[in-house]
């Protein structure tokens, strides 16, 4: 092959010029078999899929939660005993 740059101009060439495609023959197929279409979904659209199906935001909890936190009465010794014992759950 040789490259002689954007303003080369070649001359004549035969109707199936060398660097045509050349199509094969296809492989011979069984006409009484159905044709079946497939659907492969990627990871991150299954991701996508589970991020849509998730609950709305409730506002009005998130509020309630950031006004605990700013008196400072969100974290209680209860509250922090339940996400131990969860996270020792977890883990074990």
């Amino acid at each position: 092959m040789h490259i002689y740059g954007p303003t080369y101009l070649h001359g004549p060439q035969a109707i199936s010029p060398p660097h045509s495609s050349r199509v094969s023959q296809p492989a011979a197929t069984n006409p009484e078999a159905p044709i079946q279409d497939e659907l492969d979904i990627s990871d991150a659209g299954r991701m996508i899929d589970k991020v849509n199906e998730a609950p709305d935001i409730r506002q009005d909890r998130v509020n309630s939660i950031r006004a605990q936190i700013a008196a400072g009465t969100y974290e209680t010794d209860a509250k922090l005993e339940i996400a131990l014992d969860r996270l020792l759950d977890e883990i074990g």
